[in-house]
């Protein structure tokens, strides 16, 4: 559900007609050289293509405007191999409408002073070429990347796939469509949004369908299928009978494959790519999705409670920034506010994700004292250690704020035998008082997206390419 395979990017190099055809030559031969070596490293999640060396405003012009008729291409990258007028670059710089990416580098990593000459000045001047370059893009007001260092250097390598992840879920973000099943619970304010201005800035697309539209699925749902997907879930979780009986306990679990497939055939039908649940409106559903959801965000689908449509489809966007690796729908829930023992711990009535367990999940049945429906069944599990960063969309009428602060992720110190869902435990790592006062001040929500899999400075550029606010609490 998070395939992205068939995204690339675009590399053009800056140069100018002065310095003469070879010159010209040995651009393109370094330029192919460098993407030749980054590409077989290992470290870039999408291939980069070489496309041209600009030295006009006309070809420069043209290749950024068939990159935004090219649905492959993700973004485009820079380089400033000699100077580089940057008045060559303003028309279709100002055209481009994807992710830009200036890779201040040089093609090699030393000065030679033995041999250096004038010729070699000419040839490598990044130094001299990144600052005109990059001071058109100031001048624009982009909302561009900058990224220096050498480029066979792995450091710089795995931070330039981590911005080409950024990049393809930027895409990806006008594709996302959230379906909400019933409406937000009510009388809850955080969970509320305009829905119309999260489609101009952000591309989501959200429709409501009533609870009846999808319980035609899940009743239509074919018991092969269900006793199929229950067999070969044995074989990737624990199955837990505990207190019930073998025929509840099969039967509930059941159930919930049968939400599963149902959930996931109406998203697939009609082209969703995440969802919301309601516990105050299952009229037709036995039991509040639990193991459905959390089976279905180990797919990569988006997925909050409570109608939370903005948490949805930032889950579902940081999946697939993640590659769908440790990243999770979740909640604030209670607090250890000992003297060295400060922590968050999260968790939900069911529906976390199990990307970020440290466990093997247990598919367990318990009652669950809210909704009014029959227990339902929910995958069990603990949570992992780690750096992390917590992150929630908030919409403050006149601007929406993503808001996040880097967290570590730690193990529950003891066991919780009467707390039968899955939990995550926390602390911000600016610590907890300061951290929670942060939160707090700026109106961060309860539902979050945490992430093992990515940092602050992918969540900078992601509100950057959006033009939104980011408020990272430090």
């Amino acid at each position: 559900m998070t395939k992205s395979e068939d995204y690339k990017f675009w590399f053009v190099a800056g140069s100018q007609f002065l310095y003469g055809p070879e010159v010209l030559k040995q651009v393109e031969i370094d330029s192919k050289k460098m993407i030749k070596n980054l590409n077989e490293s290992g470290n870039l999640p999408y291939p980069i293509e070489f496309k041209t060396v600009g030295v006009t405003a006309e070809n420069i012009t043209e290749i950024m405007k068939k990159a935004n008729y090219d649905d492959s291409v993700a973004g485009i990258v820079t380089w400033a191999h000699t100077f580089s007028p940057a008045k060559n670059w303003i028309r279709g710089t100002q055209l481009l409408n994807k992710p830009l990416l200036h890779l201040a580098t040089q093609m090699l990593n030393t000065i030679p002073y033995d041999t250096i000459d004038f010729d070699y000045m000419n040839l490598n001047q990044s130094a001299h070429g990144d600052r005109e370059y990059a001071f058109i893009n100031a001048r624009l007001r982009l909302n561009n990347k900058i990224i220096f260092g050498h480029w066979a250097d792995e450091d710089i390598q795995l931070q330039i796939g981590k911005w080409m992840d950024v990049a393809v879920a930027y895409d990806e973000s006008f594709k996302i469509k959230i379906v909400t099943f019933a409406d937000k619970m009510r009388n809850v304010a955080v969970t509320d949004g305009d829905k119309i201005e999260a489609q101009i800035k952000l591309g989501w697309t959200v429709d409501y369908w009533g609870v009846g539209a999808l319980v035609e699925y899940v009743n239509a749902v074919d018991n092969s299928d269900i006793d199929k997907l229950y067999d070969d879930l044995q074989e990737q979780y624990d199955f837990v009978q505990g207190d019930n009986s073998a025929e509840k306990f099969e039967h509930h679990v059941k159930y919930q494959l049968r939400e599963y497939i149902g959930i996931k055939k109406f998203l697939d039908d009609k082209g969703y790519s995440g969802f919301t649940t309601n516990f105050e409106d299952l009229v037709g559903l036995e039991q509040l999705p639990g193991l459905a959801a959390q089976l279905l965000m180990a797919d990569g689908y988006g997925f909050a409670g409570e109608g939370d449509w903005k948490t949805a489809a930032l889950t579902r966007l940081l999946k697939i920034m993640s590659h769908n690796q440790a990243t999770a729908f979740m909640e604030d829930y209670t607090l250890d506010l000992r003297k060295g023992h400060e922590a968050i711990l999260g968790s939900h009535m069911l529906e976390v994700d199990p990307t970020i367990a440290s466990d093997k999940p247990r598919i367990e049945v318990h009652p669950l004292g809210i909704g009014g429906k029959e227990d339902p069944a929910r995958l069990v599990f603990t949570g992992r250690s780690g750096d992390a960063v917590d992150v929630t969309l908030a919409d403050f009428g006149d601007e929406f704020k993503l808001i996040s602060y880097d967290v570590t992720g730690n193990k529950p110190e003891a066991d919780t035998p009467y707390l039968p869902v899955a939990k995550q435990l926390w602390t911000p790592k600016t610590g907890l008082k300061a951290g929670a006062e942060g939160w707090l001040t700026v109106g961060g929500g309860h539902h979050t997206t945490l992430s093992f899999s990515i940092d602050s400075e992918q969540l900078t550029d992601l509100a950057k390419l959006f033009g939104i606010k980011f408020v990272d609490i430090r």
